[in-house]
């Protein structure tokens, strides 16, 4: 590993709302990245766990599912506003804090606070994970892939975790409500490890306005997009649906529940290497077929192999996609010029992609209750890796997308002059 970047000294406060100031300690940033990214996940994976304890209609389940990323989607264009207003480090913070009181709201036993916590995690969860690429960008340009990684592999172990330990916890405690609640801690102390990066907003200097023009006409930026998209309505229909599907395979729902946890654990793997690999060759093509080839022959072998198999192919599912979404954040700084760039195509690209990504836990729904074959299952997942695939290529090409950053007292100079 290439020894951490040092920031610029006495940097002006760039798009992302974030400062590069004197005295910055990237191991400290690099611990709260770190515990930032294990919280971005429970509220989504610890649910499926017990979704059947719910007792919620199948119809009721899918919205469930469904809400968080249709609401990272919703609210992702909102966190670089946000953080030039207050900076990145503050609206993090709060959005930790805002997590962990979403994860205690839909544990208060009403279906109203259900949906409302979820609702609000979501959104939580939407700006803190825009903000963190620009971050990357700015204060580890030459380790990208690196640095990436380690955020996807914390990713990866917080969902891993929730997917596992969330039924356990239900069964020791009786109640689904403090299996659920249980999240909101790790939040809390995500945001006591956060909290020291405030005095890099608090010191930091001039806050210099910029805009990114030309960034929504832009085909790559919608290539990139794109494959965000359909990679994650994948990950997040595994994490909505894929231990309802091995309920009705003919597993318990603790066996179901802890196979779930074995397919995210093993993306620690892919997730810290997925990006690194990609970085060796001459664009990321290559790395993102692979990556979905495994995918799609986790999910068909989950769908349709031997019950003495599953674990094998749950392996081979996590691979896939602990690679396709590390990769995926990768893009994000890769086909980017700047930081500025970079967080207003992570703001495009998980907002729009994520909104996208919020109808494949839907239609796994309402596939599963409409048609009930795992056949029709099957086509459905190998028609989306197939449009991953075509987004994804164009987008692994070694290209830079055409937005540029304009400082705005510039950009009015100009169109006075």
């Amino acid at each position: 590993m290439k020894p951490l970047a040092t920031p610029l000294i006495d940097a002006e406060i760039d798009d992302a709302g974030v400062a590069s100031p004197r005295g910055f300690n990237p191991v400290w940033l690099l611990i709260g990245m770190f515990m930032v990214g294990l919280n971005l996940r429970p509220a989504l994976s610890s649910v499926a766990p017990v979704l059947g304890s719910l007792g919620l209609p199948a119809a009721a389940a899918g919205v469930l599912t469904t809400l968080p990323v249709l609401c990272l989607g919703l609210f992702a264009p909102l966190a670089p506003r946000l953080a030039r207003r207050w900076g990145a480090e503050r609206v993090i913070l709060g959005a930790l804090l805002a997590l962990a009181m979403a994860l205690l709201l839909r544990a208060a036993g009403h279906i109203t606070a259900l949906y409302a916590g979820t609702v609000l995690a979501g959104a939580a969860i939407g700006i803190a994970g825009v903000l963190l690429p620009g971050i990357v960008k700015r204060d580890f340009p030459q380790q990208a892939g690196t640095m990436t990684g380690l955020y996807t592999m914390a990713l990866c172990l917080g969902a891993a975790v929730a997917a596992g330990v969330t039924e356990p916890l239900r069964l020791a405690s009786g109640h689904w409500q403090t299996a659920l609640a249980f999240w909101a801690l790790p939040a809390v102390i995500a945001a006591v490890f956060w909290a020291p990066q405030l005095r890099r907003a608090d010191r930091g200097g001039h806050r210099q306005a910029f805009r990114v023009s030309s960034l929504w006409r832009d085909r790559l930026a919608w290539q990139v997009t794109g494959y965000m998209g359909l990679q994650s309505s994948l990950a997040y229909a595994v994490f909505g649906w894929l231990p309802t599907l091995l309920i009705d395979r003919g597993l318990t729902a603790l066996q179901a529940g802890w196979m779930m946890s074995l397919s995210v654990l093993v993306q620690l793997v892919t997730a810290l290497t997925g990006p690194w690999l990609a970085t060796r060759g001459r664009d990321q093509c290559l790395a993102i077929a692979w990556m979905l080839a495994l995918t799609l022959a986790g999910l068909l072998g989950c769908l349709y192999a031997p019950l003495s198999q599953l674990w094998w192919w749950a392996v081979l599912l996590g691979l896939g996609q602990g690679g396709t979404f590390s990769v995926a954040l990768t893009l994000l700084v890769l086909r980017s010029r700047d930081p500025h760039v970079a967080a207003q195509l992570s703001g495009m690209a998980q907002g729009v992609g994520y909104a996208l990504a919020s109808l494949g836990p839907l239609l796994v729904g309402v596939l599963h209750d409409v048609a009930r074959h795992p056949a029709v299952l099957g086509v459905f997942f190998t028609l989306v890796v197939l449009a991953a695939l075509v987004c994804g290529w164009a987008a692994g090409r070694d290209r830079l997308v055409g937005a540029r950053t304009i400082a705005l007292d510039q950009d009015r100079s100009a169109s006075s002059s």
